[in-house]
């Protein structure tokens, strides 16, 4: 008998039937943050082995490439991992998830999860990223989040919270992040991309509260958000405006014997 699939996994399971779109729709991300990077951990990304988990089509991977550092992927959606093979034929790949990471221990100086951290299990996909990564090296987590300080987003996000129970505009809560405990070093940075309303609502379909509700529903609400910013812009232009927040932490480079009374 199959087991009843439940909202989160259907969620996530629902990139997988919108590959390409999500693939030529989504943002990317600034130099800016890449930069960051670089600055918290003490290291240029190039040469680096960075492990980019939950990978999707690819997104982060080409652009941590871009920056000269050895990537392999890791997707567990065959549809997504499909489009990353497509658009990257050389990048290792390997299907599989953050909460079971099919690689050896130690084998990373860092791992990434760009948009993808809240589909994991935190108790499960920490120490998985921490046996994975060499002493010393870092896990990075980092969301695109619109800025709610901009009227027009903060306008579209009321709305999307009216009409849908489940509105959430940005990155997820922070019961899905690190635990307290966990030392990290934080970062916001501030970007912005012009593109057309409806290069906007390509964006915004890609998300898995469309992908996951009724064709007939999502296209009316996006017919109806279509004559509202076309009202705020009238000339079919507009700009995302993004806080990319970034969080960063280590495997320490020597094991703690604070448990162990003879250590």
């Amino acid at each position: 008998m199959t087991e009843p699939t439940s909202p989160a996994r259907a969620r996530a399971l629902s990139f997988d039937t919108a590959a390409a779109h999500y693939d030529s729709a989504r943002p990317g991300y600034p130099p800016a943050l890449f930069d960051a990077i670089e600055e918290i951990t003490g290291r240029s990304l190039h040469g680096m082995r960075v492990i980019d988990v939950g990978a999707g089509t690819g997104i982060a991977t080409r652009l941590l490439r871009a920056r000269g550092a050895r990537v392999t992927a890791v997707e567990p959606g065959p549809g997504m991992a499909a489009q990353l093979r497509r658009t990257l034929p050389d990048t290792p790949l390997v299907l599989g998830s953050g909460d079971a990471l099919p690689l050896a221990d130690g084998s990373a100086d860092l791992i990434t999860y760009a948009q993808s951290w809240h589909w994991t299990n935190p108790a499960r996909s920490l120490p998985e990223a921490l046996r994975v990564l060499r002493p010393g090296g870092a896990l990075a987590l980092w969301w695109n989040v619109a800025d709610l300080t901009v009227p027009w987003i903060a306008a579209q996000a009321a709305r999307m919270s009216t009409e849908f129970a489940d509105g959430a505009y940005g990155a997820p809560g922070d019961s899905r992040r690190l635990p307290d405990q966990v030392p990290t070093r934080e970062r916001v940075v501030s970007w912005t991309r012009e593109l057309s309303v409806d290069a906007h609502l390509d964006n915004l379909s890609s998300h898995s509260l469309f992908l996951t509700m009724r064709q007939d529903e999502a296209a009316r609400f996006l017919a109806r958000e279509r004559a509202e910013l076309l009202k705020a812009f009238p000339d079919g232009v507009l700009h995302e405006e993004y806080e990319v927040q970034l969080t960063v932490t280590f495997r320490p480079e020597r094991p703690s014997h604070a448990s162990n009374p003879h250590a």
